[in-house]
C-alpha cells in the first residue's frame, strides 16, 4: 500500500474506533438511522461524504446507548 493509499476499516474495527475516539475526548453520537456525528452536532452539517460502514457505525452507537433520536423517526420504532 502507498501512502496515497488509505486502508479500509472493518466492521469488526467499529468497537474500537468509537473506544479511541471517546478515548482522544471527542463526543461520537448517531443521530437518527442513518448519520453520526464526532464532536458538537451543533458545530457540524451533515457529513458530505460517508464512509463505507457508515450504517454499521450508526447501528453500534445505538447499541451501546450513544444516539440522538430525531423526533421524525421517533414514531418510526
Amino acid at each position: 500500500m502507498n501512502e496515497n493509499q488509505q486502508r479500509q476499516m472493518e466492521a469488526s474495527e467499529i468497537p474500537a474506533f468509537v473506544v479511541d475516539v471517546i478515548a482522544a475526548g471527542c463526543d461520537i453520537s448517531a443521530v437518527g438511522h442513518d448519520s453520526y456525528v464526532i464532536g458538537n452536532t451543533d458545530e457540524q452539517d451533515a457529513a458530505v461524504e460517508e464512509p463505507p460502514l457508515s450504517l454499521e457505525i450508526v447501528n453500534y452507537l445505538w447499541s451501546i446507548g450513544r444516539y440522538i433520536e430525531l423526533a421524525s423517526e421517533s414514531t418510526r420504532h
